[in-house]
């Protein structure tokens, strides 16, 4: 099943998705894609990896791949849905989008093994994790300005459950930016694998229903510009569309 929240005529809505993305009202009237506005289907904190394709870390000129998890923390503000608007700012020379698998968290999790992880797993869904490179002073240590700013998380369009995807440890990733095919990889490549993920952070922290972990993104990043459409797709849970204004554009809808 794949569940969204959307608004419609004023009205939040939980629904669920249908494969031609039209989605269903709890008073079982049908809306088309394009007839509502979607919101980032999961709302808790976002726990984003850095580096975490071996390929990717190289694509970056690093030497060798962490041997630790890099994990930064993705701010709620920056949280934008599918068909939803984000902006390039105009004193910044690159910046770039970053196609990710996004774990959901489905209930507490504290001190969880590897072997029981994925019973901590609620679904899936899709992260479009917008880095501004200009103002990046470390890949360890990404500051704010880099990573969170208002509709540069891209997220959705809804939540896969887990039991429909076969396998998370092996799934196509693929970029688009005016449909021209820019990003490729595959998440078997992943460093640090979800089961990994989840028993590392709950290690020292407590995850919460809700909560995401965006597991990083393979090479082929490339600069986007306003006016570009960008478009990621995780294979077996979907596609997700932004579209890039500029920075006067944006906040002057």
């Amino acid at each position: 099943m794949k569940r969204a929240k959307i608004q419609y005529d004023n009205q939040t809505y939980a629904v669920t998705v249908n494969d031609d993305m039209s989605v269903n009202l709890p008073d079982s009237r049908v809306l088309a894609e394009n007839d509502v506005t979607w919101l980032p289907p999961a709302e808790g904190n976002m726990y984003a990896l850095g580096l975490n394709y071996a390929d990717h870390a190289t694509e970056l000129a690093f030497a060798s791949a962490p041997t630790e998890p890099l994990v930064f923390i993705k701010s709620k503000g920056s949280y934008v849905g599918h068909n939803g608007h984000s902006w390039r700012p105009d004193d910044i020379h690159y910046m770039h989008y970053e196609c990710e698998l996004a774990v959901v968290i489905g209930k507490q999790a504290k001190n969880i093994k590897k072997e029981d992880a994925w019973d901590y797993v609620d679904g899936f869904t899709l992260c479009n994790d917008y880095a501004i490179r200009d103002y990046l002073e470390n890949y360890y240590r990404p500051n704010l300005r880099v990573k969170n700013r208002d509709s540069m998380t891209v997220v959705g369009p809804y939540i896969m459950d887990k039991e429909d995807v076969a396998d998370a440890m092996n799934l196509g990733l693929k970029t688009w930016v005016n449909e021209e095919l820019r990003q490729e990889g595959n998440t078997k490549d992943m460093i640090f694998d979800v089961p990994f993920l989840i028993e590392y952070l709950s290690s020292f922290m407590t995850l919460q229903p809700g909560d995401m972990i965006a597991t990083g993104c393979p090479k082929g990043t490339s600069d986007v510009k306003a006016g570009d459409t960008v478009v990621i797709e995780v294979e077996g849970v979907g596609r997700l569309v932004n579209f890039m204004l500029s920075e006067k554009d944006f906040f002057n809808r």
